[in-house]
């Protein structure tokens, strides 16, 4: 019995740690960890994450285990679609960013052409752009009307925003995987106790990879950008066309290939 308890346990942390990796996780997080200065912050980052995907892996797993539910195909095809949607949006918020922080050229220094350029400004841990126009002695703040950048100087120093979008990601993650994950448990674990602990196991696991991959990525975008300022800014555009790219993939696959909107879908949950 406690060889089979601890079997299941060293199974669950390590496949969690394993799912942590899976592609469409890893560019999730890249795309907001590479905003963030400290790894500390990043850490937690992933830790929100994962805990938004054990959250919702708990709940609907064992919603599954205990009373047996099927989820609709149509349904399992919508929550990875939402995922699809998902890494859109956020590499879509990562170009904007990089796209934002282009220097503009250097005209004069007269009043008529001024000279306009762009810094990198902190609100919290939240890094961001600021356009800058120089007309003599005088110095004007452009970009501080972009909404997104009001948003981020309102919010960016609030204890919780910044952690929003990572638990937001984890949730939508989770919908999409806990259908594959409880199927798996129930198809070798018989005992309703034991898969609700599995499942518990497991979301720990994932956690604690997602918590490493996001220290990684966060301490290479830290080096880097410290030495090759914009290099930083390119690897961030870089992981955004990624989501995006990736984002566009996911979504054809579920609209075209399985046939999401179509009277005879097809969905295997994984």
């Amino acid at each position: 019995m406690m060889i089979g308890l601890l079997s299941i346990i060293a199974i669950g942390f390590f496949l969690g740690m394993r799912h942590a990796t899976d592609p469409d996780h890893v560019i999730a997080v890249t795309t907001i960890v590479g905003q963030q200065r400290k790894t500390s912050r990043a850490a937690l980052i992933g830790a929100f994450w994962g805990v938004g995907h054990t959250v919702t892996i708990l709940i609907v797993g064992s919603a599954i285990i205990l009373f047996n539910l099927v989820i609709p195909v149509r349904l399992g095809l919508a929550m990875e679609l939402a995922v699809g949607f998902m890494l859109i949006a956020l590499g879509l918020w990562n170009v904007g960013s990089f796209l934002r922080s282009i220097p503009g050229s250097e005209l004069s220094v007269d009043s008529a052409h001024p000279i306009i350029h762009s810094h990198a400004h902190t609100h919290g841990e939240l890094i961001h752009t600021h356009t800058h126009a120089h007309t003599g002695q005088a110095h004007m703040h452009g970009g501080g009307s972009n909404s997104l950048s009001r948003m981020d100087k309102m919010l960016g120093r609030v204890a919780g925003y910044q952690f929003i979008r990572p638990l937001a990601v984890g949730i939508i993650h989770g919908l999409a995987g806990s259908a594959a994950v409880a199927l798996l448990i129930l198809a070798s674990i018989r005992d309703t106790r034991w898969a609700i602990a599995y499942l518990l196991v497991f979301g720990i696991g994932t956690i604690a990879g997602m918590m490493l991959i996001t220290l990684g990525i966060a301490s290479t975008f830290r080096a880097v950008g410290n030495r090759f300022q914009s290099f930083s800014r390119q690897l961030a555009l870089a992981t955004g066309l990624l989501s995006v790219g990736f984002g566009l993939v996911i979504a054809y696959q579920i609209c075209v290939v399985h046939g999401l909107f179509t009277s005879n879908p097809q969905w295997t949950p994984h």
